[in-house]
């Protein structure tokens, strides 16, 4: 009885060509024939016309029509916006074969005609079906929204943020180093012309701790903003590589492709935070002896491979929550329509690699 309530609160298009079926379809959903709840269509054409007119909750098809098939509605089906309406088969000599077909490319269910007392159930069951399937979607598409909108955000706050390392690297450079340089100038006076030698020894001192304010002073610079970028992307990461082999001891080697790459401002220093987190992240965990840096743009693509020989980065320490450096790298990558790739040579090594689509961003640029 609450199936039978259902199915009368539901508009069902009924795609048959057979009055007497139409009918026994009718009598097993305990509809009349009058057209309210069950509409009957007999050809495509019909049928095609009449869902760019008006939506049903649930098509009911004949497996064999005149001149097309159940699956031909299917696909008529799947060609509208959105989820589509479930569509159940009728057949009274399809095969077992073109049933499961049926099944398989989505349809919802496949009733026999000399089991019609079954449809009312079919029905019920491939709306509930189809509710869940339209939630799913919505949630996807919600799910979408919010990814895209985090992607945009992200890229706004990296923008942000190498705007504000830009303004901070300026005005360490201007005003700290310039005050520090003065005063340099006059420690190296007072030294010249004072005699006393407790007098001169202050001097020294104080001239030796302003050096290492003056290399304190562009070490932030060079993190902040490295004005080595202003030579081009092989410049800066070959830079890179050099400072960390002197920093660390460990032997690094880099190659480039071309002494110079071209590129949008944008992937350089994506490509250069890319380097700058690695060769730190080497730094701290990889227990390495060997760091190799491939910097290379064939077929229109800017690829760095940063690759180590140490201990390796396990999938636990990837997925490790509150590990921001690489996960950060990955974002940043998008930002450029980028993508990173790490991987993990057996817990012996691990390679970190950036690659980024250069052709219409060169041309922009």
């Amino acid at each position: 009885m609450l199936t039978a309530q259902f199915v009368r609160q539901l508009r069902i298009l009924h795609v048959e060509p057979s009055e007497t079926d139409h009918r026994r379809v009718c009598d097993a959903l305990g509809l009349d024939r009058s057209g309210g709840t069950l509409s009957r269509v007999e050809t495509l054409a019909a049928f095609r016309d009449r869902m760019s007119r008006q939506d049903c909750d649930v098509v009911v098809c004949a497996y064999h029509c005149v001149g097309f098939t159940a699956m031909a509605v299917w696909e008529e089906l799947l060609a509208l916006p959105g989820v589509p309406p479930p569509l159940i088969v009728l057949s009274g000599s399809a095969s077992e074969a073109d049933a499961i077909d049926a099944v398989r490319r989505g349809v919802s269910d496949f009733v026999r005609k000399d089991a019609m007392e079954q449809l009312p159930r079919a029905i019920l069951r491939a709306r509930d079906v189809n509710k869940m399937r339209t939630a799913k979607e919505h949630l996807q598409v919600e799910l979408a929204g919010s990814m895209r909108r985090s992607a945009e955000l992200n890229e706004h706050l990296q923008s942000c943020i190498e705007e504000e390392r830009h303004s901070i690297a300026r005005e360490v450079h201007d005003e700290i180093g310039g005050w520090l340089a003065a005063l340099n100038f006059d420690l190296a006076w007072i030294g010249r012309h004072a005699s006393d030698p407790a007098v001169l020894d202050h001097v020294y001192g104080a001239t030796e701790t302003l050096q290492h304010a003056i290399g304190a002073c562009q070490r932030i610079v060079q993190d902040l903003r490295p004005p080595i970028l202003d030579q081009g992307i092989v410049a800066a990461v070959d830079w890179l590589a050099t400072a960390f082999e002197r920093r660390t001891g460990v032997k690094t080697a880099f190659t480039a492709t071309q002494e110079t790459i071209d590129a949008p401002d944008a992937v350089q220093l994506v490509a250069y935070r890319t380097a700058q987190e690695a060769l730190t992240n080497i730094a701290k965990h990889a227990d390495c002896s060997e760091v190799r840096i491939d910097l290379t743009d064939g077929e229109s693509v800017l690829t760095l491979e940063i690759t180590d020989n140490g201990r390796g980065l396990t999938r636990a320490e990837l997925d490790k929550p509150k590990t921001f450096g690489l996960k950060g790298l990955g974002e940043r990558a998008r930002t450029v329509d980028g993508w990173l790739d790490i991987t993990n040579h057996g817990g012996v090594g691990t390679s970190i690699i950036l690659s980024v689509p250069l052709g219409e961003k060169v041309k922009e640029s």
